[in-house]
């Protein structure tokens, strides 16, 4: 990917001055529709929604589930694309660099502004200044789990073997930065405890090699569910402050003594820096509408991840607090791309 910095800032400079006189001009009451109003006549065509993770995944799985009544609301076909590779960058990336005419959008996981920044040093885009934020999606949780066989069926067992069996046990993720790994690290740091990474590309075949007994827990962003359910692997803790619905029995880790155990992620739509407020504005309260049906929910629920309505500031807010707890955990544990 080519560098130019200089022509990024000065494009990025010039956008968010437009950007800027458009609140201007809602200050003093002209108001979103005014606004919207120097758009022309926005949407008048299709609007594209890229998707940078593989099809099939939960990024593209939650694309389009809105894409339908979003285009609906809008008058317009929502198309989704998918651009995977280098760990969510390259469609970022070009939803970076596309025109901020309100056409095009991203839906990503909360992994490409909040871990990506900290692990690649070559990024030719910046996400937090490229990507204006639209809408929170989901909040995805990610499931300890373990093959069945090991010495021990409970967090305390797996805590009391792996300090007195250090770098034994071993853990898959669907890569180097991804939000499991990002999920065992921190977990390893917490429980003073060492177990050896291995590096997958993609959940799936990282969930096919715990079942086959090649590695022994994975922390699990859904995929491994089903095989709970017919007792393949065991459930050992949700690694959120909350509990599942899906299994309400299941305590979180922070219950069973990690104390602010906390891995959840933010699936969440975004555009190209610069795209006009009121356009944000609009798809912000027609995606809010579309995550919060039943099928949405039920669809979600499916592999224990939930809805999660916010303000575009509320977030913008959760997008820096994770940038920061992600990115002190990344640097004191070493964690490069791969």
């Amino acid at each position: 990917m080519s560098q130019q910095p200089q022509a990024s800032s000065t494009r990025r400079g010039v956008l968010r001055l437009a950007a800027t006189a458009a609140m201007v001009a809602g200050a003093f009451g002209l108001g979103a529709n005014a606004a919207l109003a120097d758009t022309g006549n926005w949407p008048d065509k299709n609007i594209r929604v890229i998707v940078n993770f593989p099809p099939g995944g939960l990024a593209d799985t939650v694309a389009r589930l809105v894409a339908e009544p979003l285009g609906q609301a809008l008058g317009q076909s929502v198309v989704v694309e998918n651009r995977a590779g280098a760990g969510g960058n390259i469609g970022a990336e070009a939803v970076a660099r596309a025109e901020p005419d309100g056409y095009t959008f991203l839906v990503s996981s909360g992994g490409v502004p909040t871990i990506n920044p900290h692990i690649y040093t070559n990024l030719s885009y910046d996400p937090n200044e490229d990507l204006d934020p639209v809408a929170s999606l989901a909040r995805v949780k990610v499931f300890l789990l373990a093959r069945p066989g090991l010495p021990f069926d409970d967090v305390e067992g797996l805590i009391k073997y792996a300090q007195e069996h250090p770098g034994e046990l071993s853990y898959p993720s669907p890569g180097n930065g991804s939000s499991p790994h990002i999920a065992a690290e921190m977990f390893s740091k917490e429980a003073n405890i060492e177990a050896l990474h291995v590096p997958y590309r993609g959940a799936a075949p990282a969930l096919v090699d715990l079942l086959a007994g090649q590695t022994d827990f994975f922390f699990d962003p859904g995929i491994g569910l089903q095989h709970v359910a017919d007792g393949k692997l065991n459930l050992l803790a949700v690694g959120s402050l909350e509990r599942s619905s899906l299994f309400p029995d299941a305590a979180t880790l922070d219950e069973l003594g990690v104390e602010g155990f906390d891995a959840d992620t933010i699936f969440g739509m975004y555009a190209p820096a610069g795209t006009d407020p009121a356009i944000i504005e609009r798809v912000h309260a027609e995606v809010n509408k579309a995550i919060q049906t039943e099928k949405f929910k039920n669809t979600l629920e499916g592999v224990g991840a939930t809805p999660a309505p916010m303000t575009t500031q509320e977030f913008r807010d959760r997008i820096m607090s994770d940038k920061e707890r992600f990115g002190e955990l990344i640097e004191e544990r070493g964690i490069v791309a791969n």
